[in-house]
């Protein structure tokens, strides 16, 4: 962040610091990704915990009576 506040101040064109900005948004973003990845990744193919309910629908679809 240092970088882009020295760009400022020495007056780099805006082209330059908002180039810089979008460098530092999208490693920031990727930081996250990755952290979130495992994360993700287990909820998505382990199996549920043994303490841990699936939701299962128990009424099977009512026919029509009377036709």
């Amino acid at each position: 962040m240092d970088n882009v506040i020295d760009m400022i101040a020495t007056d780099a064109s805006s082209s330059e610091v908002s180039d810089k900005l979008k460098e530092l948004l999208y490693a920031k973003a990727a930081e996250r990704i990755e952290a979130a990845k495992p994360i993700v990744a287990n909820t998505m193919f382990n199996e549920p915990e043994q303490g841990e309910v699936e939701d299962e629908v128990e009424q099977e679809p009512q026919e029509d009576q009377g036709e």
